[in-house]
């Protein structure tokens, strides 16, 4: 049986798909880590630790003790929080991945997982249908560090035959644990908003569209990327995912379907830029292709789920 090693198993990816690997693999066999603690479920549900993945030595003796064949690394600073401060997020995005990759490289790790970000695109990248192999010149921190990530991961696959698998995830949507610094925040706080104060401001423009998905759809097609077959994986950069593309007015408007007082004021702040340097929509036939890729929710059985899911949450 494999055993899986979660690094950044308290952030708003890790903490679910740590327990969707659990029901995969089983309880004892998912290892959760992070620097901070993580939700109760994570903490109750399997073996959880602090562990810093900056600090090499640390990280190989957690991985030779705990017998650990594949790690799925999500620990980063997001675009807007790396903007605030630039060199640490540099530091702590490339450092963990370099940590990793060398310790696969050198324990010959069965698999690993990173995450890559539609932020390696760039100003100059199409934005309409954005295809798997296209310019990637990003203007912001985060964005940087993801392209160079890319570029790591491919060349520890070439060069030292390391099985990095990534997706280039659009904006990520989820009921359970809430944003922590992104520019497509506002798709999870408007919820928030819209069921506690009727009312949100929106940090983009009306018409700021940018891909999105929903959590549980992200969680299926990475744990369907990584129990791929090697010989399917043609990308050992960052496969594509399209997920689903919206603006903020489109998604006020399905909220008001169900709360029809509900409404959304806009003051841009410096993430409209960044979100006008990201595409509107992803291309994502690369990964459909090659291991399957589909996606179940759209916008309105998202809406739907998430105002359900938070008013649930919010009367506890």
């Amino acid at each position: 049986m494999d055993k899986i090693l979660i690094i950044g198993a308290s952030g708003q990816i890790g903490s679910e798909l740590t327990l969707a690997l659990r029901k995969v693999y089983g309880n004892e066999n998912v290892f959760a880590t992070d620097i901070k603690q993580a939700p109760a479920d994570v903490v109750e549900s399997g073996p959880f630790q602090i562990l810093d993945a900056l600090n090499d030595k640390a990280l190989i003796h957690f991985v030779i003790r705990n017998k650990i064949t594949q790690v799925y690394h999500l620990a980063a600073v997001l675009s807007g929080n790396a903007e605030k401060l630039p060199l640490q997020a540099w530091e702590i995005n490339m450092k963990g991945l370099l940590n990793l990759l060398d310790l696969a490289k050198e324990v010959g790790l069965k698999k690993v997982f990173w995450p890559s970000s539609i932020a390696v695109f760039g100003r100059t990248t199409p934005r309409v249908n954005t295809p798997q192999l296209t310019v990637t010149e990003p203007n912001t921190v985060y964005g940087i560090s993801k392209l160079a990530g890319e570029r790591w991961c491919e060349y520890y696959f070439n060069r030292y035959g390391v099985d990095v698998r990534s997706i280039r995830y659009p904006g990520l949507i989820s009921h359970k644990t809430e944003a922590g610094g992104g520019t497509t925040d506002y798709a999870v706080e408007i919820f928030y908003d819209a069921i506690k104060e009727k009312k949100y401001e929106c940090f983009l423009k009306e018409d700021a569209a940018l891909p999105m998905m929903f959590m549980d759809d992200a969680i299926n097609c990475t744990i369907q990327l990584m129990e791929a077959d090697a010989s399917k994986i043609s990308i050992r950069s960052s496969y594509n995912l399209g997920g689903i593309s919206f603006d903020p007015k489109e998604i006020a408007a399905e909220i008001k379907k169900h709360i029809p007082e509900f409404e959304i004021t806009y003051k841009p702040d410096f993430r409209q830029q960044i979100a006008e340097s990201w595409p509107k929509s992803i291309e994502d036939t690369v990964a459909r292709k090659d291991w399957g890729c589909e996606y179940v929710y759209d916008l309105p059985k998202m809406t739907k789920l998430m105002l359900e899911e938070i008013k649930k949450k919010l009367s506890k």
